[in-house]
């Protein structure tokens, strides 16, 4: 029997090439060389590759057999994810292997601003002795912000308490029980700006928080602060970060990452790196010989469950393996569920039930859990969010999850509901379903309002006090905005008299227009939801 052909496009640790054992033709070429690879790929079932190798439509086009692109790290910026999915392969990462080493590196750029390390090496090199110009301060005592207590959040604030430093954060999504167990102290937004000697942001990179730390925020910091990116380009204002860093507005920061890698020219982040106050490094966050290890290690088990068949818990555009044809339509449906239900909770989730329900009850839908889950952390925390570490986020947060399985839906063929108890007492619903031949992904109720809203990229969801002249009235903000509303839902009112809005739009609103639109309506719930393809 001829052994499925395994193509490896860059260097590999030897601990890769032994997690996928005797069972494959292994084959290696070099992936930058675009002949060389195009020609290889021809009789591959997988191939490997790490952030060198360009993996886009004409290489997939090339590779008749391909089953599944496994990059060996973090990011997917070389592969062309929708491309794979339209020609049915897998595409596997390693979403968890570099969070240690970032976590160090971050815990590395606090020290190195701290005690002013770099800056000394350079001088000392250089045939100076200049201890007095290089005085720094001790963490003992400090107060370190953290915003985003997911995996490396959580990793740095228990590497700093050795410190003897108070750690306080913010992360929206995290419980209080969650924050009392990493022993952080949760804060609102701007007093964690306004108490911290060091602020470190571990957050995803969404519309929302690009630019969170801006010309506002870095005013509202410590003349003796420090800023810290480990995480996401663009997080940290750079321009602003430029003038804070010149005018003695905070005393210095540590960048690993920007806009634009490397740094462009005129760039203001291409400005930033010639600062004295300036700790930078070259986007070495996972690059530690174990990282890399685990990294390939890790993408060598996915491969070797995509070519045998099994769930492929990393995959990050098809849920992959032994999964009935009648419930895997569903998948996608429920991740985009729990999408609109993270934007949706005005706190934190401390339990939630996932609720099926119709004829997909005779069928496993075990799957569905963690769709969910890997939803409604999608744009919460700063990993890559896949079915392995999806249900790790919800147990690091003390979230209790529950399936609900059950035959009777009086009003479709099959329904989910996701139902979720929050940390401020309510409780917020989300259901779905698929709808007609053509199985479009549709959210059919929130909260208990009856709507039918096909799934797209960016809705506004808004609840107000029913009168008249409501949709009059967002009609022609969001027209002057040139914003062109799609198609727009409106639920009747409950026994409150507030009606529910659901509007679909062909863009992102702008933070001004939603603020406009927000006050206008008088909305008591008002939020913008980016759905990203699941």
């Amino acid at each position: 029997m001829t052994k499925p052909v395994v193509l490896i496009a860059e260097e590999l640790s030897p601990a890769t090439i032994d997690a996928l054992g005797p069972d494959f033709d292994v084959r290696y070429v070099d992936g930058t060389d675009r002949a060389a690879l195009l020609a290889a790929l021809g009789e591959a079932h997988a191939v490997l590759v790490r952030s060198a190798t360009k993996v886009d439509a004409e290489a997939l086009a090339a590779a008749p057999a391909l089953k599944v692109v496994a990059r060996a790290g973090v990011g997917l910026d070389n592969v062309d994810i929708k491309a794979a999915t339209a020609a049915g392969v897998m595409v596997v990462n390693a979403p968890t292997s570099n969070v240690i080493s970032a976590a160090e590196l971050t815990v590395g750029h606090i020290l190195s601003l701290a005690r002013r390390i770099p800056a000394a090496h350079g001088s000392l090199s250089a045939g100076e002795w200049k201890r007095s110009s290089f005085t720094g301060t001790e963490l003992y005592e400090k107060t370190v912000g953290i915003f985003g207590l997911g995996r490396i959040g959580a990793l740095v604030a228990e590497r700093l308490r050795a410190f003897g430093v108070r750690v306080v954060g913010y992360d929206p999504y995290v419980t209080p029980a969650r924050a009392q167990h990493l022993q952080v102290e949760l804060l609102s937004f701007d007093d964690v700006l306004r108490e911290s000697d060091f602020v470190t942001v571990h957050m995803p990179k969404t519309p929302e928080t690009t630019g969170m730390i801006g010309a506002p925020q870095m005013a509202a910091m410590k003349s003796s602060a420090f800023v810290v990116n480990v995480a996401r380009g663009g997080l940290v204002d750079e321009e602003a970060l430029y003038t804070a860093l010149t005018t003695g507005q905070i005393a210095g920061a540590g960048l690993d990452v920007f806009s634009t890698e490397p740094p462009a020219e005129d760039s203001p982040a291409r400005r930033l790196l010639s600062l004295p106050n300036v700790v930078v490094t070259p986007h070495l966050g996972a690059s530690t010989e174990e990282a890399q290890e685990k990294a390939g290690v890790s993408v060598a088990k996915s491969v070797k469950l995509a070519l045998e068949g099994d769930l492929v818990p990393d995959a990050v555009n098809v849920a992959g393996g032994v999964i009935d044809p009648f419930v895997r339509p569903g998948i996608a449906l429920v991740e985009q569920l729990g999408q609109f239900f993270a934007a949706l909770a005005p706190s934190a989730l401390t339990s939630l039930d996932i609720e099926v329900r119709g004829e997909l009850a005779a069928y496993d839908v075990s799957v569905y859990r963690l769709a969910a889950l890997k939803g409604i952390f999608t744009n919460i925390v700063s990993e890559n969010v896949s079915y392995v570490n999806a249900p790790l986020f919800a147990e690091q947060r003390g979230i209790e999850t529950r399936m609900i399985v059950e035959s009777e839906s009086p009003l479709y063929r099959n329904i989910t509901v996701l139902r979720g108890s929050l940390a401020d007492g309510s409780v917020l619903t989300v259901a779905g379903t698929l709808a007609g031949t053509r199985m479009v992904p549709k959210v059919v109720s929130i909260d208990g309002y009856e709507i039918e809203v096909p799934i797209a990229r960016h809705h506004v969801v808004m609840r107000y006090a029913d009168r008249p002249g409501i949709v009059a009235i967002y009609g022609k903000k969001l027209g002057d905005a040139q914003i062109n509303i799609e198609s727009l839902q409106v639920a009747h009112p409950d026994a409150s008299g507030r009606a529910l809005s659901v509007l679909t739009v062909d863009s992102q609103v702008p933070e001004q227009i939603l603020d406009e639109l927000r006050e206008a309506v008088g909305a008591d719930l008002f939020r913008q939801i980016e759905i990203t393809e699941a």
